[in-house]
Protein backbone atom coordinates (compact mmCIF):
# COMPACT_ATOMS: atom_id res chain seq x y z
CA UNK A 1 0.00 0.00 0.00
CA UNK A 2 2.69 2.36 0.97
CA UNK A 3 4.61 1.78 -2.67
CA UNK A 4 1.65 2.64 -3.79
CA UNK A 5 0.83 5.47 -2.26
CA UNK A 6 4.38 6.31 -3.35
CA UNK A 7 3.78 5.74 -6.98
CA UNK A 8 0.74 8.15 -7.24
CA UNK A 9 2.84 11.04 -4.82
CA UNK A 10 5.85 10.57 -7.77
CA UNK A 11 3.43 10.79 -10.73
CA UNK A 12 1.20 13.69 -9.12
CA UNK A 13 4.89 15.47 -8.35
CA UNK A 14 6.11 14.84 -12.23
CA UNK A 15 3.05 16.15 -13.30
CA UNK A 16 3.38 19.21 -11.46
CA UNK A 17 7.07 19.69 -12.25
CA UNK A 18 6.20 19.29 -16.16
CA UNK A 19 3.39 21.48 -15.70
CA UNK A 20 5.91 24.31 -14.13
CA UNK A 21 8.32 23.95 -16.61
CA UNK A 22 5.57 24.44 -19.15
CA UNK A 23 4.81 27.21 -17.94
CA UNK A 24 8.24 28.49 -17.04
CA UNK A 25 8.93 27.88 -21.01
CA UNK A 26 5.57 29.90 -22.06
CA UNK A 27 6.35 32.62 -20.12
CA UNK A 28 9.64 32.95 -20.84
CA UNK A 29 8.81 32.73 -24.73
CA UNK A 30 6.23 35.39 -24.44
CA UNK A 31 9.33 38.07 -22.81
CA UNK A 32 11.78 36.92 -25.83
CA UNK A 33 12.30 40.01 -28.00
CA UNK A 34 11.30 38.73 -31.97
CA UNK A 35 14.92 36.81 -33.53
CA UNK A 36 13.84 36.71 -37.19
CA UNK A 37 11.31 37.24 -39.71
CA UNK A 38 10.03 33.84 -41.04
CA UNK A 39 8.00 34.35 -44.41
CA UNK A 40 6.27 31.42 -46.25
CA UNK A 41 4.12 32.37 -49.63
CA UNK A 42 1.72 29.07 -50.22
CA UNK A 43 2.71 28.32 -54.07
CA UNK A 44 0.45 25.12 -54.17
CA UNK A 45 -0.53 26.11 -58.18
CA UNK A 46 2.69 27.47 -59.13
CA UNK A 47 1.68 31.49 -58.79
CA UNK A 48 3.95 34.22 -58.03
CA UNK A 49 1.78 36.91 -57.55
CA UNK A 50 3.46 37.89 -54.03
CA UNK A 51 6.75 38.08 -53.12
CA UNK A 52 8.54 37.45 -49.99
CA UNK A 53 10.15 41.52 -49.63
CA UNK A 54 5.92 42.71 -50.25
CA UNK A 55 4.95 40.80 -47.54
CA UNK A 56 7.71 41.93 -45.27
CA UNK A 57 7.10 44.93 -46.52
CA UNK A 58 3.57 45.00 -45.67
CA UNK A 59 4.68 43.62 -42.19
CA UNK A 60 6.55 46.83 -41.37
CA UNK A 61 4.82 49.12 -43.40
CA UNK A 62 7.44 49.67 -45.65
CA UNK A 63 9.97 49.30 -43.10
CA UNK A 64 8.32 51.69 -40.62
CA UNK A 65 7.77 49.55 -37.70
CA UNK A 66 10.69 47.26 -37.07
CA UNK A 67 10.21 43.71 -35.99
CA UNK A 68 13.17 41.92 -35.09
CA UNK A 69 14.24 42.66 -32.10
CA UNK A 70 10.74 43.95 -31.26
CA UNK A 71 9.03 43.19 -27.58
CA UNK A 72 5.89 40.81 -27.56
CA UNK A 73 4.09 43.30 -26.05
CA UNK A 74 4.31 45.85 -28.66
CA UNK A 75 3.30 43.46 -31.14
CA UNK A 76 -0.61 42.65 -32.48
CA UNK A 77 -0.24 39.65 -34.84
CA UNK A 78 -4.21 39.99 -35.31
CA UNK A 79 -3.11 43.77 -37.05
CA UNK A 80 -0.01 42.15 -38.51
CA UNK A 81 -2.37 39.65 -40.52
CA UNK A 82 -5.16 42.47 -41.20
CA UNK A 83 -2.51 44.09 -42.73
CA UNK A 84 -1.23 40.87 -45.11
CA UNK A 85 -4.73 40.97 -46.37
CA UNK A 86 -5.25 43.81 -47.76
CA UNK A 87 -3.02 42.75 -50.74
CA UNK A 88 -5.92 41.84 -53.65
CA UNK A 89 -3.67 38.60 -54.04
CA UNK A 90 -3.28 37.27 -49.98
CA UNK A 91 -6.41 34.79 -49.36
CA UNK A 92 -5.43 33.43 -45.57
CA UNK A 93 -2.99 34.58 -43.63
CA UNK A 94 -1.71 33.20 -40.24
CA UNK A 95 1.42 34.99 -38.31
CA UNK A 96 2.65 33.82 -35.23
CA UNK A 97 6.13 33.24 -32.74
CA UNK A 98 7.16 29.80 -32.11
CA UNK A 99 9.35 28.86 -29.33
CA UNK A 100 12.70 30.72 -30.45
CA UNK A 101 11.21 33.85 -30.88
CA UNK A 102 10.64 34.36 -34.31
CA UNK A 103 7.90 35.65 -36.48
CA UNK A 104 6.24 33.58 -38.37
CA UNK A 105 3.86 35.05 -41.45
CA UNK A 106 2.19 32.29 -43.66
CA UNK A 107 0.55 33.37 -46.69
CA UNK A 108 -1.66 31.77 -49.20
CA UNK A 109 -2.17 33.20 -51.98
CA UNK A 110 -5.60 34.10 -53.92
CA UNK A 111 -5.74 32.22 -57.23
CA UNK A 112 -7.54 33.39 -60.55
CA UNK A 113 -9.32 31.49 -62.89
CA UNK A 114 -10.27 33.28 -65.93
CA UNK A 115 -9.11 36.48 -67.18
CA UNK A 116 -11.40 39.49 -68.03
CA UNK A 117 -10.51 40.98 -71.35
CA UNK A 118 -10.71 44.22 -72.81
CA UNK A 119 -10.07 46.18 -75.77
CA UNK A 120 -7.14 47.63 -74.12
CA UNK A 121 -5.21 44.69 -72.73
CA UNK A 122 -4.46 47.34 -69.54
CA UNK A 123 -7.92 47.34 -68.34
CA UNK A 124 -8.15 43.28 -68.45
CA UNK A 125 -8.81 42.11 -65.19
CA UNK A 126 -8.39 38.79 -63.21
CA UNK A 127 -11.34 36.66 -61.52
CA UNK A 128 -10.96 34.38 -58.83
CA UNK A 129 -12.75 31.17 -58.22
CA UNK A 130 -15.53 33.20 -55.74
CA UNK A 131 -16.27 35.55 -58.76
CA UNK A 132 -14.05 38.21 -56.89
CA UNK A 133 -11.96 40.52 -59.17
CA UNK A 134 -8.22 40.45 -59.05
CA UNK A 135 -5.79 43.02 -60.47
CA UNK A 136 -2.86 42.22 -63.02
CA UNK A 137 0.11 41.62 -61.55
CA UNK A 138 3.47 43.25 -62.29
CA UNK A 139 4.85 40.10 -60.85
CA UNK A 140 3.49 37.11 -63.31
CA UNK A 141 0.82 36.66 -65.84
CA UNK A 142 -1.29 33.41 -65.37
CA UNK A 143 -2.49 31.40 -67.88
CA UNK A 144 -5.75 31.19 -67.64
CA UNK A 145 -8.42 31.29 -69.57
CA UNK A 146 -9.60 34.52 -71.47
CA UNK A 147 -13.35 35.38 -71.44
CA UNK A 148 -15.39 37.99 -73.17
CA UNK A 149 -18.41 38.79 -74.78
CA UNK A 150 -18.81 37.78 -78.92
CA UNK A 151 -19.36 41.34 -79.86
CA UNK A 152 -16.47 41.82 -78.15
CA UNK A 153 -17.50 43.90 -75.23
CA UNK A 154 -15.99 43.43 -71.86
CA UNK A 155 -17.42 41.75 -69.16
CA UNK A 156 -17.22 42.73 -65.73
CA UNK A 157 -16.74 40.93 -62.03
CA UNK A 158 -20.05 41.88 -60.76
CA UNK A 159 -21.60 40.01 -63.45
CA UNK A 160 -20.67 36.75 -62.02
CA UNK A 161 -22.18 37.97 -58.78
CA UNK A 162 -25.97 37.12 -58.44
CA UNK A 163 -28.10 33.56 -59.29
CA UNK A 164 -27.47 33.79 -63.46
CA UNK A 165 -24.06 34.97 -63.55
CA UNK A 166 -22.75 32.61 -60.57
CA UNK A 167 -24.04 29.35 -63.55
CA UNK A 168 -21.10 31.13 -65.77
CA UNK A 169 -19.01 30.93 -62.74
CA UNK A 170 -19.20 27.07 -62.52
CA UNK A 171 -18.32 26.70 -66.10
CA UNK A 172 -15.39 28.59 -65.51
CA UNK A 173 -14.11 26.82 -62.07
CA UNK A 174 -15.18 23.54 -64.10
CA UNK A 175 -12.38 24.36 -66.94
CA UNK A 176 -10.32 25.14 -64.15
CA UNK A 177 -10.44 22.17 -61.60
CA UNK A 178 -9.97 19.79 -65.01
CA UNK A 179 -6.37 19.96 -66.23
CA UNK A 180 -7.05 18.64 -69.48
CA UNK A 181 -9.75 20.76 -70.35
CA UNK A 182 -8.34 23.95 -68.74
CA UNK A 183 -4.95 23.23 -71.58
CA UNK A 184 -7.68 22.75 -74.22
CA UNK A 185 -9.87 25.51 -73.92
CA UNK A 186 -8.10 28.98 -75.45
CA UNK A 187 -10.96 31.79 -75.12
CA UNK A 188 -14.79 31.62 -74.15
CA UNK A 189 -17.24 33.98 -75.79
CA UNK A 190 -20.53 34.76 -74.11
CA UNK A 191 -23.11 35.04 -76.96
CA UNK A 192 -26.02 37.75 -76.74
CA UNK A 193 -28.56 35.26 -76.05
CA UNK A 194 -25.99 34.14 -73.56
CA UNK A 195 -25.08 31.11 -74.97
CA UNK A 196 -21.14 29.75 -74.21
CA UNK A 197 -18.99 30.09 -77.59
CA UNK A 198 -14.97 28.42 -77.32
CA UNK A 199 -11.98 27.94 -79.43
CA UNK A 200 -9.76 25.33 -79.24
CA UNK A 201 -5.52 25.16 -78.55
CA UNK A 202 -5.62 21.83 -80.37
CA UNK A 203 -7.98 22.18 -84.02
CA UNK A 204 -10.13 24.81 -85.70
CA UNK A 205 -13.26 23.71 -84.14
CA UNK A 206 -15.69 26.62 -82.69
CA UNK A 207 -17.37 24.71 -79.95
CA UNK A 208 -20.68 25.47 -79.42
CA UNK A 209 -21.72 24.63 -75.43
CA UNK A 210 -25.01 26.10 -75.12
CA UNK A 211 -26.26 27.99 -71.74
CA UNK A 212 -24.21 26.62 -68.75
CA UNK A 213 -26.27 24.11 -67.67
CA UNK A 214 -25.07 19.85 -67.61
CA UNK A 215 -21.99 21.03 -67.87
CA UNK A 216 -20.22 17.70 -66.45
CA UNK A 217 -22.16 16.18 -69.78
CA UNK A 218 -21.39 18.36 -72.40
CA UNK A 219 -17.70 18.05 -71.73
CA UNK A 220 -18.18 14.56 -72.01
CA UNK A 221 -19.67 14.63 -75.64
CA UNK A 222 -17.24 16.60 -76.64
CA UNK A 223 -14.17 14.23 -75.17
CA UNK A 224 -16.16 11.91 -77.59
CA UNK A 225 -15.69 13.75 -80.39
CA UNK A 226 -12.31 14.12 -79.58
CA UNK A 227 -11.48 10.28 -79.18
CA UNK A 228 -13.92 9.18 -82.06
CA UNK A 229 -13.50 11.85 -84.94
CA UNK A 230 -9.57 13.98 -85.33
CA UNK A 231 -8.27 10.33 -85.34
CA UNK A 232 -10.12 8.73 -88.12
CA UNK A 233 -11.19 11.76 -90.21
CA UNK A 234 -8.73 14.53 -88.66
CA UNK A 235 -8.75 17.77 -86.57
CA UNK A 236 -9.93 20.05 -89.64
CA UNK A 237 -12.60 18.16 -91.24
CA UNK A 238 -14.81 19.61 -88.99
CA UNK A 239 -14.80 23.94 -87.97
CA UNK A 240 -17.71 23.90 -85.93
CA UNK A 241 -19.19 21.21 -82.89
CA UNK A 242 -22.26 21.95 -81.46
CA UNK A 243 -22.45 19.78 -77.36
CA UNK A 244 -25.76 21.98 -76.29
CA UNK A 245 -28.54 19.22 -76.89
CA UNK A 246 -28.81 16.62 -75.24
CA UNK A 247 -27.77 13.69 -76.79
CA UNK A 248 -26.62 14.68 -79.95
CA UNK A 249 -23.23 16.11 -81.21
CA UNK A 250 -23.86 18.12 -84.65
CA UNK A 251 -20.16 18.62 -86.71
CA UNK A 252 -20.38 20.86 -89.86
Amino acid sequence: MKRKAKNVLFIVGSLLLLSGLSVFAAVRQAQRPVGRVIVTIDNEFNNFFISEQQVTSLLTRNGNQRLEGAHPQDLDLRTLEQRLKTHPFVRDAQVYRDLAGNLHADVRQNRPIARLTHADARQDEYLDADGQALPLSALYSARVVPMAKLNGQPLAASFFQDSTGRRYLEFLRYIDEHPFWRAQVAEVFISANGKLIFTQQVGDQRVEFGFPENISEKFAKLMVFYRQIPPALGWDTYHRVNVEFQNQIICE
